[in-house]
């Protein structure tokens, strides 16, 4: 509403003009002696239309007006809950009373040998139903100036990498040291989910 005494801007007169066609005007409300006498109104003069002019592009106001919010990122779907071993697995693993359902001796192998095997072997393991298999990969020597593809332990530092990446990851639960019963630092537990 406008401030008396207050002129609108040539722009806001514009607008005004431009609301004002587009309304109709409502019925005149009778006066009380019209309603008694029955007195006819005389109906109000429609506006001629006139064609509207483009509406002006929103004038930018500082401070009024918050700026748009950037879309919200959306969240990645949740992950099933990775498998883990209950404190039982760990216990049987700590004092050497697990018993391997199926081994792979990938001692002395190169790389893609071993690799091979490794992919053959679980297929093999999971197709008896095993839980936990143990792989013997060697112990790896200390200080060695080889390539880390070439010297001893090498199989032992590549194979949570080959499992991860193989068609097996989805059924490894976890991948533990062997206890020295088993090889210890020379092999590894892979625990396989249980077949359905």
């Amino acid at each position: 509403m406008s401030k008396p005494g207050r002129k609108l801007s040539e722009e806001e007169a514009q607008i005004w003009a431009q609301v004002a066609r587009t309304v109709t005007p409502l019925e005149r409300r009778r006066s009380r002696r019209e309603v008694l006498t029955g007195a006819a109104t005389t109906p109000a003069k429609p506006v001629p239309a006139v064609p509207a002019k483009p509406p002006a592009p929103p004038k930018k106001v500082k401070g009024r007006v918050p700026p748009p919010q950037p879309p919200k990122p959306v969240a990645p779907p949740r992950p099933e809950a990775a498998p883990h071993l209950d404190g039982s697995w760990e216990k049987r693993i700590a004092r050497g009373t697990l018993v391997p359902d199926f081994s792979l001796d990938l001692h002395g192998s190169n790389l893609d040998q071993a690799y091979m095997r490794l992919m053959h072997g679980l297929s093999q393991a999971k197709a008896m139903g095993a839980r936990v298999v143990l792989v013997v990969t060697g112990k790896a020597r200390q200080n060695e100036a080889m390539d880390r593809g070439e010297r001893r332990g090498a199989i032992r530092a590549k194979l949570a990498d080959w499992l991860s990446a193989s068609e097996h990851a989805s059924d490894v639960v976890a991948l533990r040291g062997a206890h020295r019963r088993h090889g210890g630092p020379g092999a590894l537990y892979i625990v396989l989910k249980r077949r359905r």
